[in-house]
């Protein structure tokens, strides 16, 4: 290969025409390697320009679920990248779905237990103390899940942190559900569950994107925050039953709202999408939003024990 120097030499032995030391044909075969290594550089210069232009190919799902990848970015949960590769929103989806069957099947067992059990609900109704303990779990371990992001990206830590979540809230839950009517619960699992099918169908169908409507679900939020201090602070010393039940029903109302809004947060086609290292996270969020569903059912149509 001709280096810079031996090509300065040559244009100089081809410009100078009239060297009497050098042949016409051997001038003829200098010109001619001039022009291809101008040529070669030229092309080597357009590749170069070309391959800068073209767009670096999306991560692989090792990529995409490493810590170090580059594109989610490890600060933001929500993220508005978009999800070329169909496999990377698949397998994510697949395991938040399996992750919350388990969550809910454990829940499931505990309130029948606590409710059909008629030894275990005198116990838990009459120590009101485990109650409390359970509620203090599950609040630390919903901020620890919901503010940090360590432990919520870190195996196995996660799951270990979601399992006592989830068993926490399932006390609370089965706890809950003791002081109903057997029917009560039973119907009200039904009509969470259906309520649940027909949002999930319709999150994943419609085209109208809920992860756009973020403002409007923050002020129902904090309506309904202000509302329970209120009622909290009345009925202990008048119970009024219609304003029970429709803070109840408003309440069903909001978290029916954010069960489609966290569902479309999974799908990976709307403004909003969930980074695929947040598979915990996603089924920590769809679940407590089942759950909240169930008890505001539960305030609604449950009837209370004799």
């Amino acid at each position: 290969m001709f280096t810079s120097e031996m090509r300065h030499r040559l244009f100089y032995h081809v410009r100078h025409h009239d060297n009497p030391f050098i042949s016409p044909q051997l001038r003829g075969k200098a010109a001619g390697t001039v022009k291809t290594l101008s040529l070669a550089n030229k092309d080597s210069n357009v590749s170069s320009s070309v391959e800068a232009l073209v767009s670096p190919t999306p991560p692989s799902y090792e990529e995409a679920t490493a810590g170090t990848s580059a594109a989610y970015d490890d600060v933001e949960m929500l993220t508005e990248f978009s999800w070329d590769d169909r496999n990377i929103r698949r397998v994510f989806i697949r395991k938040v779905y399996a992750i919350l069957m388990i969550q809910l099947l454990v829940t499931l067992a505990i309130v029948a237990i606590f409710t059909f059990c008629e030894p275990v609900k005198n116990y838990i109704q009459s120590n009101p103390g485990w109650y409390w303990a359970s509620y203090a779990v599950f609040f630390v371990t919903y901020l620890t899940l919901s503010c940090c992001a360590a432990p919520r990206r870190q195996f196995p830590w996660n799951l270990i942190l979601l399992a006592i979540f989830t068993l926490s809230l399932s006390y609370m839950t089965g706890m809950l559900s003791s002081f109903y009517n057997t029917k009560s619960v039973v119907m009200c699992l039904g009509i969470t569950a259906a309520v649940c099918l027909l949002v999930t169908v319709f999150s994943f169908q419609t085209k109208f994107d809920v992860t756009s409507c973020q403002g409007v679900l923050f002020v129902f939020c904090m309506v309904m925050f202000v509302s329970g201090v209120v009622l909290a602070l009345v009925l202990p010393y008048q119970y009024v039953p219609w304003l029970d039940a429709t803070y109840a029903a408003l309440g069903a109302i909001l978290f029916t709202m954010f069960l489609a809004f966290d569902t479309q947060l999974l799908m990976g086609n709307k403004r909003y999408t969930m980074s695929p290292e947040e598979y915990v996270f996603a089924a920590l969020n769809i679940y407590l939003d089942i759950i909240y569903i169930f008890s505001f059912f539960l305030q609604i149509f449950g009837s209370k024990r004799d």
